[in-house]
């Protein structure tokens, strides 16, 4: 059987950290935290725990997280975030993998939870990630605030059954406020890749967004919560390239 390490990337998670590692607690052979230096709890929670805790200053999530998968003891990973937890059913799914490992990498769906409502519209689920990985097989890529580790040379990941749980806004005032820390690092990004912020890419992109979110992918079947994701989707993509400009 191999040895499995669970990364946990952390700042200011003490709502969410102790669900989080109760749910790997028993198919990990080691887990690691890395904290960006938080000012709550998590710290506390962490170690009462007895887990692994490293601080990293934090340069960006995908930075972040690439630092993190190559500080672990064992070269099987299962990388979660702190408002993430693993069902029973992903729970059995990886430790029969964990018996008979065949691919490189591991692809999960997640299930998200918007104020206490599991939505499968919006395009939010099956939202598939891939999270349980062999070390140096790939690295962690994409455009923060929005990472994701893909496999060298193209190659094809395996899939597990079972659901990874995401909780991603308590409250309305939440995601008001994670849109708008989200915004600024996208926008950061696009300043350092050197793209131009249209007028119509302003108005047209979020407008599109909202679309897609609310019609094509559905949302109006779950009511007013599928409109608030809807909005808040083409908010957080206008405030994007809004704050973008204001920074050039």
């Amino acid at each position: 059987m191999i040895k499995l390490s669970v990364v946990i990337i952390t700042y200011n998670e003490e709502r969410n950290i102790e669900r989080c590692i109760d749910s790997v607690i028993n198919i990990a052979d080691e887990i690691l935290i890395i904290d960006s230096f938080s000012t709550d709890k998590t710290k506390e929670i962490c170690e009462a725990k007895g887990v692994r805790f490293l601080q990293n200053k934090f340069e960006g999530h995908i930075e972040q997280k690439n630092f993190a998968w190559t500080q672990t003891e064992f070269d099987h990973i299962l990388s979660i975030d702190a408002d993430e937890a693993v069902t029973p059913m992903l729970r059995k799914s990886i430790a029969e993998v964990k018996n008979y490992w065949t691919e490189e990498g591991y692809e999960i769906n997640r299930l998200n939870n918007y104020c206490g409502t599991w939505i499968k519209t919006c395009g939010w689920y099956p939202d598939t990630k891939l999270r349980l990985f062999k070390k140096w097989k790939g690295c962690w890529q994409g455009t923060n605030p929005h990472d994701s580790f893909k496999l060298h040379d193209n190659k094809k990941a395996g899939w597990l059954q079972g659901d990874l749980l995401h909780y991603t806004y308590h409250t309305v005032e939440d995601h008001k406020e994670r849109i708008q820390y989200f915004a600024q690092i996208a926008a950061k990004e696009i300043i350092k890749k050197g793209k131009r912020t249209h007028t119509l890419k302003l108005i047209l992109n979020p407008l599109s967004k909202f679309f897609k979110s609310y019609i094509v992918k559905l949302g109006f079947m779950d009511g007013y919560k599928g409109f608030l994701i809807s909005f808040y989707a083409a908010k957080g993509t206008y405030l994007k390239y809004k704050f973008s400009r204001a920074q050039k």
